[in-house]
């Protein structure tokens, strides 16, 4: 009887949550498990690196998009595949997306187990006066006695 009990429970922690969807001012240093809806303000690609060195390895491209809603704005960094979806003016839902820090600013950024999707245009102006990645983080070690 108790394994029956066991799969049942199985069965639902397997059901799909629905996504918390947060937004860009509630995001905060080394966090993971974003989800968010933002317009791609600008993209700039940083890094292109092409298949002439070897056949068998595929192109490295890298691209900075300043993205927001309406509390804030954040560079999200966009990778290979993330870079063509990142169009100025589009709206993407950015899935478990999580922190990067870089130079002790805030970066945005979607691995392999999140996902990229543009979506229908939103109907929001971005706070563009609130870039999250402006400010500087300092690492502080803590050490308890």
């Amino acid at each position: 009887m108790a394994t029956t009990g066991t799969a049942a429970t199985a069965q639902q922690t397997a059901a799909k949550r629905k996504p918390v969807f947060t937004t860009v001012d509630q995001l905060k240093p080394g966090t993971t498990g974003h989800t968010l809806t933002v317009k791609v303000l600008s993209s700039n690609t940083v890094l292109q690196k092409g298949r002439a060195a070897s056949q068998h390895l595929r192109g490295t491209r890298i691209a900075e998009c300043l993205v927001g809603d309406v509390t804030g704005t954040i560079i999200f960094t966009a990778r290979n595949e993330q870079v063509d979806m990142m169009n100025a003016g589009a709206t993407v839902i950015l899935r478990n997306a999580k922190i990067d820090m870089f130079k002790g600013s805030m970066r945005l950024a979607v691995d392999k187990w999140g996902r990229v999707e543009v979506t229908e245009p939103a109907k929001f102006v971005v706070k563009e006066d609130n870039n999250l990645s402006l400010v500087e983080y300092e690492l502080v070690n803590v050490v308890e006695e």
